[in-house]
């Protein structure tokens, strides 16, 4: 983007650079604009591109519809037709000219509608007038169909083809109505009314073929929308082709895209219907012959028990239980006496090992046999002992002074009893005790040396 130059500034722009400039400002200046006019210049290149005018009495501009947007229109642009064409205002650089690069093209009439069904859309939406959940949904099995249509259109041909391959059973009422032109809404409001009144009908079907928006405006009835919301009976809307919408199909409780796809959805098809059926009887004749055998079964059993519960059978089990608790009788006190045959016997082996003649001759032969043991034991002792005395008196004359004293030494003991084992353990006039091999003898210190 260029910007303008300040006043004192005179470098000159290229063309070029001045065709950016006014580029980037309309561009910037202007958003996404409607304009409305009639068609001119018209040219449809090999490109697809579409380049025409739109001009009024006094005032033309250039306009350009690129493909694919061009072969999406639902009319076809012929000179002098009146159109609402909406896009962004931009500069052709290489002529200078300034143009409108478009996103949608419409015819003039149709835009003016497209714009009421829009508003009257959001109003009625807002209310919550299409809500899932005031929807209701349709029965299983559609016995009475009512269909509103006009009785000599394409539409009701198609319906009535498709119920009649699909169901035949399905009872169907041609309720007639005008579907198109001014009046034909009220019409109809005042035949669902009525059909919601009789109450004959399990469902209702509110078709028509194709057209224009202007040939479908009936369908998008403020009044005829409110009168499907409040309808008792399921509504099931199938108005045009698959791109049509109208209010009637939001407010309906199931869209169908055509009469044929809505006449589908409506009853079911007979070889399914068939199928099941016959899956149900095989099912139904399985579930018998379960129940017949669980039947045979109990009787059966009935009848075990019955035979069991007469007298004599009673008499007989009672008879075999008496039997067999003799049988267990008998057995259980030949094992008693056995055993008890064995305790005996072990008990009488037990008494005679333990006679008391017997255990004092034991005993007796037991004490002969034990008699030298202790003097010889004693003996032993003895001489164990002699022996220990022996050392302990050589270990006792080996340190002892008394040895000492024998070989003619002496041991000078104080009063008090201790040995004097030196000059300086006595004093002058100490009595001390010599201790010799025989005796003992008392002197005193006279002094030393």
């Amino acid at each position: 983007m260029f910007d303008p130059p300040a006043p004192a500034d005179r470098t000159p722009y290229t063309p070029s650079q001045l065709n950016a400039l006014a580029r980037n400002l309309l561009e910037d200046a202007f958003p996404l604009i409607w304009v409305e006019g009639e068609l001119g210049n018209l040219s449809r290149p090999a490109s697809g591109h579409l380049y025409f005018t739109l001009k009024d009495e006094r005032a033309q501009v250039r306009c350009a519809l690129f493909k694919p947007k061009s072969q999406w229109l639902k009319f076809v642009p012929r000179e002098g037709l009146r159109v609402l064409a909406r896009g962004r205002l931009t500069l052709y650089e290489a002529r200078g000219d300034y143009q409108l690069i478009l996103d949608t093209l419409e015819e003039a009439g149709e835009g003016a509608l497209r714009r009421a069904f829009e508003q009257l859309k959001a109003k009625l939406q807002a209310e919550g007038l299409f809500d899932q959940a005031r929807k209701r949904p349709l029965p299983t099995h559609v016995r009475r169909l009512g269909v509103l249509t006009s009785p000599s259109g394409a539409a009701v041909r198609d319906v009535l083809s498709v119920l009649r391959r699909r169901f035949p059973l399905v009872e169907v009422e041609i309720l007639p109505v005008p579907v198109q032109g001014d009046a034909a809404a009220a019409q109809i409001v005042r035949m669902l009314q009525a059909a919601g009144r009789a109450g004959r009908h399990d469902a209702l079907l509110l078709t028509r073929g194709g057209g224009s928006l202007e040939d479908l405006w009936a369908f998008n009835d403020e009044a005829l929308a409110r009168a499907i919301a409040a309808s008792p009976i399921p509504v099931v809307s199938a108005v045009g082709h698959e791109v049509d919408v109208t209010l009637a199909d939001f407010a309906a409780d199931l869209r169908a895209p055509t009469p044929s796809v809505a006449a589908e959805l409506l009853v079911p098809d007979r070889a399914d219907v068939a199928a099941r059926l016959r899956a149900l009887a095989r099912r139904l004749r399985a579930l018998q012959a379960h129940r017949l055998r669980e039947a045979a079964q109990r009787a059966d059993r009935a009848a075990l028990r019955l035979q069991a519960l007469r007298p004599q059978a009673r008499l007989e089990a009672l008879r075999r239980r008496q039997d067999e608790a003799l049988r267990r009788l008998h057995a259980t006190w030949r094992e008693d006496d056995l055993l008890r045959r064995a305790r005996l016997r072990h008990a009488a082996a037990v008494l005679r090992a333990a006679r008391p003649q017997r255990r004092l001759a034991q005993l007796r032969e037991r004490l002969h046999a034990l008699a030298p043991r202790p003097q010889a034991a004693t003996v032993r002792l003895l001489q164990r002992h002699a022996l220990h005395l022996q050392g302990l008196a050589r270990s006792l004359e080996a340190v002892s002074p008394l040895a000492t004293v024998g070989r003619g030494y002496a041991i000078l003991l104080r009063e008090d009893g201790r040995a004097v084992r030196s000059v300086a353990d006595a004093r002058p006039g100490d009595r001390l005790e010599a201790r010799l091999r025989d005796g003992r003898l008392h002197v005193r210190v006279e002094g030393e040396d």
